[in-house]
């Protein structure tokens, strides 16, 4: 089964790392991170994603910049609320319930 590539975009090294670790906690989900917006533009031009996950220190205009590089793929401002809202959000980005 193909696992579900996730870009998390955050400037924030630690959340950035709490965000990874609890993405890899799904055996299902294939996370990688990017520290800025260089980074992730540089990474979705090299590979597919299935998502891509806005964290701390992004914004609007981030946001605008990768679905215009990517206008396919959804793209998820997450800013805080906890794993099962991250969880919930990435779920709902794949059109499937949590689970």
């Amino acid at each position: 089964m193909k696992k579900t590539a996730i870009l998390a975009v955050c400037n924030h090294e630690g959340i950035l790392a709490t965000i990874l670790r609890l993405l890899a906690g799904n055996e299902q989900w294939e996370p990688v991170g990017a520290a800025d917006l260089t980074q992730a533009t540089d990474l979705l031009s090299e590979r597919h994603f299935d998502i891509v996950l806005l964290g701390s220190g992004m914004d609007e205009q981030d946001n605008e910049v990768l679905k215009k590089q990517v206008p396919h793929v959804p793209v998820i401002e997450h800013y805080g609320g906890g794993s099962g809202l991250l969880f919930g959000e990435i779920y709902q980005a794949l059109g499937r319930s949590s689970g």
